[in-house]
């Protein structure tokens, strides 16, 4: 680290560590701008079956690759599901502010953002334990020919010293810890920087964004989303630190007690295995990935496309009068868009086809993605006729067609007809399911009614769940 830079990250350091001794800022109107919280903590939560976490769209939080749904904080929550056994409802929500009352109403659970704790914060949202600490960096562009020039030159424009900073304008995510950083700089430096808050809809990746387009001259982020983005947009410097390490760390209701033990409890096994630093280091220390995904058509982030054959999907998809990011879903469970993927059951392409479903749909090669994907469709038309007498609501029928696409037609009937004889409604998909997984109980595949006997009942309907998941993944961050 450069001598100056060095003695004016240690300044900023002992200011800031000083100021705590101070009477803190009259900023109780946070308070006043947000609602009482409601009475909902883990107990009612887990006798509902689900939990709402808010997260924020960006290229290390919430993305897709290639058709699979990444990020940090994504990661760590299907982590927790698993642990807890408890499903993960996802929101996308931008704005701090609106999270918090989303919060606070009950909409959600869990604010699972990268939160910097602040004591102003604090007065709000109960935090869990911290899971990183981080510095807040400054976000300022190098110069048009940057790549000509040589490295001394290219320190020569830029802001090292923070002192700099006075009289310059820097634009900050709306209510953010950012602010509360900038704020107490210009106290220490002794001089005004004057803090432009953004519109609340904008998000930090925006902001930056907007300094690598040139549209304003600085930002502030945390130093590991700075450093990841720096891959997007190689003209930024992201060298030049605002902060001291703060700490960051998720949010619950302050009258949760019971929901931020439970979340505690987790986050520290996670962390005593190690989870917790595999998954930070494959989202913000990997450079060569943060540029792959970077480049690629193929991130929701950089791109629009969940995968190369898009343009054959949406066809097929208006056969179907499905939306295209259904059937995209679907061909991602079945191959992960890989039309040379092949089953130990000796299913093929896209969608996984049989040799002898493949052959009744008229297709000669299953690893031809157009000829995969036509049969599908054609395969999964014959589904639809077959229900559209048994189950006549369009998104009960999807699910008993979804299934029968993995298990078989056959499988699936049997079910209903042991739903019906036991006194449930043949024609409703969470009825129907649990006489699906009966199907490995002999006590089950040997009754009368079953036609087509055991089955492994597991399989489909988590395919259909993983289906209609993945599908809402695809709604909340890729186009129509």
């Amino acid at each position: 680290m450069p001598r100056l830079l060095y003695l004016s990250l240690a300044f900023v350091f002992t200011m800031a560590c000083s100021s705590d001794q101070q009477q803190d800022k009259p900023q109780t109107s946070v308070t006043s701008r947000h609602i009482p919280p409601v009475d909902l903590d883990f107990d009612e939560i887990l006798a509902r079956g689900y939990i709402n976490a808010a997260v924020d769209y960006s290229s290390t939080s919430y993305f897709i690759y290639k058709g699979q749904i990444m990020g940090f904080e994504y990661e760590l929550l299907k982590r927790l599901e698993d642990y807890f056994n408890l499903k993960v409802n996802i929101i996308v929500e931008p704005s701090i502010e609106a999270t918090i009352n989303m919060l606070n109403r009950g909409e959600i659970d869990i604010i699972a953002y990268p939160l910097t704790i602040t004591k102003t914060r604090k007065k709000v949202i109960a935090f869990t334990h911290h899971y990183i600490t981080q510095s807040q960096v400054l976000v300022q562009r190098k110069p048009e020919n940057w790549r000509q020039m040589k490295l001394h030159e290219i320190e020569k424009t830029l802001i090292r010293n923070q002192v700099d900073l006075i009289d310059k304008e820097i634009h900050v995510l709306n209510h953010s810890s950012y602010v509360d950083a900038l704020e107490a700089l210009s106290e220490q430096i002794g001089g005004d920087i004057t803090i432009i808050e953004e519109d609340p809809a904008k998000d930090t990746e925006q902001l930056i964004k907007d300094v690598a387009e040139g549209l304003f001259a600085f930002t502030v982020s945390d130093e590991n989303i700075a450093k990841v983005n720096r891959a997007y947009y190689p003209i930024l410097d992201v060298e030049t630190p605002v902060s001291f390490p703060r700490r960051i760390a998720w949010a619950v209701r302050q009258n949760a007690p019971v929901l931020l033990d439970t979340l505690n409890y987790g986050i520290k096994s996670l962390k005593k295995q190690g989870l917790i630093k595999i998954i930070y280091d494959k989202y913000f220390n990997s450079t060569r990935k943060a540029k792959e995904i970077a480049r690629s058509d193929y991130s929701s982030f950089s791109g629009q496309k969940l995968s190369p054959y898009d343009d054959l999907i949406k066809q097929n998809a208006r056969k179907l009068n499905w939306d295209w990011r259904l059937l995209a879903a679907m061909v991602y469970q079945e191959s992960q868009f890989d039309p040379q993927s092949q089953s130990w059951a000796g299913a093929a392409g896209l969608l996984q086809m049989m040799p002898a479903t493949a052959r009744a749909h008229g297709v000669t090669n299953r690893t031809d993605p157009g000829q995969s994907l036509r049969g599908g469709t054609d395969y999964l038309l014959w589904l639809e006729r077959q229900w559209q007498s048994r189950v006549t609501n369009p998104g009960e029928q999807l699910k008993f067609i979804l299934a029968s696409y993995n298990v078989g037609i056959g499988h699936v009937y049997d079910a209903c007809a042991l739903t019906e004889k036991f006194g449930g409604d043949p024609t409703k998909w969470d009825e129907v399911k649990g006489y699906l997984l009966r199907l490995s109980n002999k006590k089950y595949y040997s009754d009368p009614v079953v036609k087509l006997g055991y089955a492994r009942g597991s399989e489909p309907v988590k395919y259909v769940d993983e289906i209609l998941v993945r599908y809402e993944r695809y709604r909340q961050l890729i186009p129509e």
